[in-house]
């Protein structure tokens, strides 16, 4: 191949937009082995499927580095750029989103937190007009007071300005009933919204296809 046609000089020359799926590919992949060209793999993987590029959405790394000339290495290196659009993506539709209801929140993470083996809580933080400014994760793990504490909480709240948040996490059962600790931690984590002046507008709990407001049940 002419060097001026390889993918990395076309990204030089004629910027990113250029490329053709198999040539995005192939800059991800980076070599090939003796038998192919990086290119020639990335044709080959887009060539399963007559989804073409689809194939990679829900892919695996097992079914990945099975292919001939992939391996776990180049495997985990597509895979790994795939889940960053991914992220990347749904970062930008939630901040162009305007938040009215609990069901807009659990509309936005099910898919994302339904899932999850372990309980993950995080803060939604927005702006004035209820638009997201960024998902923050506070911890991994069943929730207890030390686990979130109002410090972790409210510190990236305080940085970047927000002016109100939602509070996050999942249940992993698949059970939305907020337990005790759950009440505890959201009640305590309101008192010290009042001082520090960013409100809490809910606390949202993500189950198996389901989620709880604390805010449609009055709790908050």
């Amino acid at each position: 191949m002419n060097k001026e046609e390889r993918p990395r000089e076309k990204i030089v020359n004629m910027g990113v937009n250029s490329l053709s799926n198999a040539e995005l590919l192939a800059v991800i992949i980076r070599t090939g082995t003796k038998e192919a060209s990086a290119l020639d793999l990335a044709q080959r993987i887009l060539a399963i499927d007559e989804k073409g590029i689809g194939y990679l959405q829900n892919c695996t790394i097992e079914e990945l580095s099975k292919i001939k000339g992939i391996g776990k290495t180049k495997a985990c290196q597509i895979l790994s750029s795939i889940e960053l659009g991914k992220r990347l993506a749904r970062s930008v539709n939630k901040r162009n989103i305007n938040i009215k209801s609990p069901k807009d929140i659990a509309s936005m993470y099910m898919e994302e937190m339904r899932c999850y083996n372990k309980e993950y809580f995080k803060t939604i933080l927005l702006n004035t007009k209820n638009k997201i400014i960024s998902t923050e994760l506070i911890s991994i793990g069943t929730l207890n007071s030390s686990l979130v504490h109002p410090r972790e909480v409210f510190v990236q709240a305080i940085r970047r300005s927000a002016s109100s948040m939602i509070l996050l996490h999942n249940h992993p059962s698949g059970d939305v009933s907020p337990s005790k600790e759950d009440i505890n931690i959201t009640k305590r984590l309101i008192e010290v919204s009042h001082i520090v002046g960013i409100e809490i507008l809910d606390h949202i709990i993500i189950g198996d296809g389901s989620y709880y407001s604390f805010k449609e049940s009055f709790i908050i």
